[in-house]
C-alpha cells in the first residue's frame, strides 16, 4: 500500500505566513492611532473640570476674572497633561506630553460658545448661559492631527 504524505507543503506555510504579515502590516498602525486617540480622550478628560468651571463663570456674571484666572490652571494629575490654561474669554488650552512623538508638546482645546459657530466672549456675553463648546478646532489654536482625535472633538 502507498502511504499518504501528511501536513502542509512549503508553498502553503509561505502563503499563511504572507497573508498573516499583511494582516499585520495593516492592522498595527491602525491599533496604534487607536491608542493614541484614546489617550488624547484623557486629556479632554482633565479639560472637563475647566469646562465646568467656565461655564458657571459665563453663566453666573460678574465680572471675567482674565487669562489663566479661571481657577481650574492648577496641576491636572494627569501624566498626559503638560498644563493647563486658559484665555480671556475662556478658552481652555491643554498642553499633551508622555503619548507618543506625533502628539508630545501639541495644543489642545476647547472653546466656549454662545451661538452654533460663535464663541463666547467675556466683554458681551458675560451672564448668559452657554450654547456648548467646540473641541479640536484648527481656527482655536489646536495643532494635533485630527486622526489622533475622537470623533467628538474633531471640531473643525
Amino acid at each position: 500500500m502507498k502511504s499518504i504524505a501528511r501536513g502542509f507543503s512549503l508553498v502553503e506555510l509561505m502563503i499563511v505566513v504572507a497573508i498573516i504579515s499583511i494582516l499585520v502590516g495593516v492592522a498595527l498602525p491602525a491599533y496604534q492611532d487607536y491608542t493614541v486617540r484614546t489617550r488624547v480622550s484623557e486629556v479632554i478628560l482633565a479639560m472637563s473640570g475647566c469646562r465646568t468651571t467656565v461655564t458657571e463663570i459665563y453663566q453666573g456674571g460678574g465680572t471675567p476674572p482674565g487669562g489663566d484666572n479661571w481657577g481650574c490652571e492648577t496641576a491636572t494629575g494627569s501624566k498626559h497633561v503638560e498644563a493647563i490654561a486658559t484665555s480671556a474669554d475662556g478658552k481652555v488650552l491643554a498642553t499633551i506630553r508622555n503619548i507618543h512623538a506625533a502628539v508630545d508638546g501639541k495644543v489642545l482645546t476647547m472653546t466656549p460658545l454662545v451661538a452654533d459657530d460663535t464663541p463666547a466672549q467675556t466683554a458681551a456675553d458675560m451672564g448668559k448661559p452657554l450654547y456648548g463648546w467646540r473641541c479640536g478646532a484648527s481656527a482655536d489654536g489646536t495643532d494635533v492631527d485630527s486622526r489622533y482625535l475622537p470623533g467628538s472633538c474633531r471640531g473643525g
